[in-house]
């Protein structure tokens, strides 16, 4: 794990000796006492650490040397910032430590230093100390003293608001509000520092501050944001920035706190209404020796808002001129990113004020709304968008507006042409997943553009099948159950067909565009081919309702056979079995008999019509096995409904060669379930066809070796079909004798020696064995239908649970008696009795 280097330094910390520490704190000490501090205590700085870091015990270090970390914690040198806060980190903490709560720069503090305060606090007593302290420092003008410290003062908050939102008082809620109207609303409209004017006289009288800058180039006339640009910024443009960026988060989290005077909500949709005709009119910033604003003059109502509904107002104020300020055409590409990622805080910041106050809802309404008008027509803005449409969603009603054309973009065509796009993905799918009450409730499009979404399913299955666990359920309707469950299987072919069109339309490298001959793929060929044209496009659909499935699909199976050992593919459909147990789970709890029926038959279909794909094919069949006996086990008469489809599956000896487990399965719930007793429809009739359908699939397979290149049926299959037989045959005793006939002559067979249809000798005698066994019990039908065809409350007993009869009673005496034996041989002495010493 370590070099032997480090193992040897690791070893040598361990094992110091109290007294060379002792010296060595001395000699530390001696070294912090310096004013200036080389290489020498930066070295010792880093062995202290190792020393403490290398012991599994906490040390505590000389209060004289505890303090000389304290106040280095301070130096303007950020490795020594960070060296001592690691040392410090590495000790329990001391009284000496609490100066640092005391000291009257606090609003100087740096990251390290609030770090190591906040992991080692011992309360939220300390924490709120902490804050109190902090949070006054802010209120300081910047003619008392220095104030480019405040750069760390927002992330400090921030990081004690995220892990200990309690730490603050009702009187820091108020302060910080405060402090973040003046932040975000009244910054300094010009640059810091100053530009000669040119000319002879270049004297620092002659320096005039420039004024900020928008993106585009032009002279900002309006106030400063986290968008405008310039060439050195003022601490107070900076803390606009610092406060714009924990604005979501401070209004997420205190967003109940109670307070203020207006709280009718009547009265505040007036005075919002008002508000918003008096944009211009600002009000002078609350803080004493704060920047005034444009306009002296103070509206009345403005006067009437508490801190909160105040920084509700600037951030609306806020938002909006980013907004604004988006529109412009950034001269640098990293501006323009800039822009969207400030355009997604504003919208999801004008989100969260509407939700808190509702009638905001029509003075943010019309800004949205020409923002998604001026969008909607780039995609390079999609993941902007989504907080537009989660603002629809959120407002759309309120505001009676139409949302279809959102929905159609959002669901429709961003997976349509992004699938490929793994922020988007990650983003949308999430968005379904925490509004998907909501989307399924206010969205009609959403169900119906499952295909779409499937896209990215296909593109990318591992990064996204976490998010289709929880959104598949929702897709499962009476009315999408068939074509999803198609849709799922076909999602191997789906994903073979978006990399022929990336690479169709972007001549990208997703796939081999030629063999090692050179020679072009015949894929590629077939899928520019206009013959095979509608083939691919059913599966690139946006929408369902066209069709559960295509006709030619075998056509398309056989075309996308290439595309069998692509990763993306093999990727692709190892999702599938998965998502095949949600849909089978989800949908047995919203269809009826009908439509579980048709499942059946869609199960029985499917099976040949797969991807080839051997390990794919293999787990689609296990899976069908599976829930098709789920299926039957909870509707019996299932099997009834759907008997020649599956008298037709069982029929064809050649699914016993290349589908054994689906074929099992059909043979165990043909056997088990074909009775009057589940179904009073079932004849002697259906019964003796369904015998002689797999007694003639048995004798085949019996009298005869497998196919070329088949291997011989599992044991398993043989074992299901003489079991089914003799179930059938206890139903209808006219059919004892055939059934007796067929086994002793197995028997006979079998005795010989070895067979061609059974390549191992154990499994040949468990055959005959279990052929013997049943010959026995057929020879009394009366005792082999109750064998055979047990009624439901034999097989499923609860007589522990059943009140009625003495056996819960007897269970408990049984109980209480071991107990009681238990506790005895617990109590016996093993010590010999005093009689027996006497």
């Amino acid at each position: 794990m370590y070099s032997h280097g480090s193992e040897s330094l690791i070893k040598q910390a361990r094992e110091i000796q109290e007294s060379e520490l002792q010296k060595f704190y001395n000699r530390l000490v001696k070294l912090l006492e310096g004013k200036e501090h080389g290489h020498e205590t930066v070295d010792s700085l880093q062995r202290l650490h190792l020393i403490l870091s290398a012991t599994k015990y906490t040390r505590t270090l000389p209060p004289e040397l505890q303090k000389k970390l304290v106040t280095l914690l301070f130096s303007p040198v950020e490795q020594l910032q960070v060296l001592s806060s690691a040392v410090l980190r590495e000790t329990l903490p001391s009284p000496g430590q609490a100066e640092i709560y005391k000291q009257d720069s606090i609003g100087q503090i740096n990251s390290h230093a609030a770090a190591l305060l906040l992991s080692q606090a011992e309360s939220r007593d300390d924490l709120s100390a902490f804050c109190g302290q902090l949070l006054r420092s802010l209120e300081n003008r910047s003619s008392e003293g220095p104030t480019y410290s405040f750069a760390h003062t927002l992330p400090i908050v921030n990081t004690i608001l995220t892990h200990s939102p309690q730490s603050l008082t009702e009187d820091n809620i108020t302060l910080l509000s405060k402090r973040l109207v003046d932040w975000l609303r009244y910054a300094s409209t010009t640059q810091g520092g100053g530009a000669p004017s040119g000319g002879f006289f270049t004297g620092s009288r002659s320096r005039q501050p420039l004024p900020i800058a928008e993106l585009d180039g032009t002279v900002s006339g309006d106030f400063f944001t986290v968008l405008c640009v310039g060439q050195v910024f003022t601490e107070d443009q900076w803390m606009n920035v610092y406060s714009f960026s924990m604005l979501r988060h401070w209004l997420l989290t205190f967003h109940s706190v109670s307070g203020g005077i207006i709280t009718d909500t009547a009265s505040k949709f007036q005075l919002s209404l008002s508000l918003s005709h008096s944009f211009s009119n600002d009000d002078r910033s609350e803080i004493d020796g704060s920047v005034v604003s444009m306009v002296s003059a103070t509206s009345s109502s403005s006067r009437l808002l508490s801190p909160k509904e105040r920084l509700r107002e600037k951030a609306f104020q806020y938002c909006q001129r980013l907004i604004e300020q988006s529109d412009r055409k950034a001269q640098r590409r990293t501006d323009s990113d800039l822009q969207k990622a400030c355009l997604v805080e504003a919208v999801c910041i004008l989100d969260f004020v509407c939700v808190e106050d509702a009638p905001f809802v029509y003075r943010v309404f019309p800004c949205i709304k020409a923002l998604f008008g001026r969008l909607n027509s780039d995609l390079s803005f999609a993941r902007v968008l989504l907080p537009v449409a989660q603002f629809y969603l959120n407002h759309g009603e309120m505001a009676a507006v139409d949302c279809d054309c959102v929905w159609n973009l959002v669901l429709g065509r961003f997976p349509a042409e992004l699938y490929n796009d793994p922020f988007l993905a990650h983003e949308l799918l999430r968005f379904l997943r925490l509004n998907l009450e909501d989307v399924q409730l206010r969205v009609p499009q959403y169900i119906r553009n499952f295909p779409n979404f499937l896209k990215f399913l296909a593109w990318d299955s591992p990064a996204v099948v976490d998010d289709f666990v929880d959104l598949l359920p929702s897709f499962v309707t009476p009315a999408t159950a068939l074509e999803l469950l198609h849709s799922l299987l076909d999602l191997p072919c789906l994903s073979a067909t978006l990399l022929l069109q990336l690479s169709m339309c972007s001549r990208s490298t997703f796939l081999p565009i030629s063999d090692s001959g050179g020679r072009s793929l015949a894929l590629m060929d077939a899928f520019r081919n206009p013959a095979y044209r509608g083939l691919f496009l059913f599966l690139l659909r946006n929408e369902a309702g066209s069709g559960d499935t295509i006709d030619r699909l075998s056509t398309l199976l056989e075309l996308l056979s290439e595309a069998a050992d692509w990763s993306r593919v093999i990727q692709c459909a190892q999702t599938v079995p998965i998502l095949l147990h949600i849909f089978f789970n989800t949908v047995v709890t919203v269809a009826d008999k009908k439509l579980l029926g048709q499942v059946i038959l869609v199960l029985l279909e499917r099976s040949s019509l797969l991807l080839n794909i051997p390990k794919y094919i293999t787990e689609i069949h296990r899976v069908f096995s599976l829930q098709l006996t789920s299926l039957c086990k909870l509707h019996p008469s299932l099997v009834m409904d759907q008997s020649n489809e599956l008298l037709e599956f069982a029929g064809a000896t050649s699914n016993v060669y290349s589908k054994q487990e689906m074929y099992t399965h059909v043979v165990l719930v043909l056997g088990e379930y074909l009775s009057v007793s589940y179904d009073a429809r079932c004849s002697v009739k259906l019964i003796t066809s369904c015998f002689e359908t797999l007694e003639a699939v048995l004798f085949e397979i019996t009298s005869s070796a497998p196919p070329p290149g088949a291997s011989c049926p599992a044991p398993r299959v043989i074992t299901t079909l003489i079991s089914a037989l003799a179930k059938l045959a206890s139903r209808s005793h006219d059919l004892i004798p055939r059934v007796s006939l067929f086994l002793s002559k197995l028997k006979k067979v079998s005795s010989g020696g070895s067979v061609s249809w059974c390549d191992d000798e154990e499994d040949l005698a468990s055959i005959v064995t279990l052929g013997e066994e049943l010959c026995a019990l057929l020879k009394t039908p009366g005792v082999a239908q109750s064998v055979l065809n047990p009624p439901p409350h034999v097989t499923s007993p609860q007589w522990h649970q059943d009140t009625n009869v003495a056996m819960p009673l007897q269970l408990r005496a049984l109980t209480t008696l071991m107990q009681g034996h238990t506790s005895r041989s617990q109590k016996t002495p093993t010590s010999p009795s005093p009689h027996t010493s006497m």
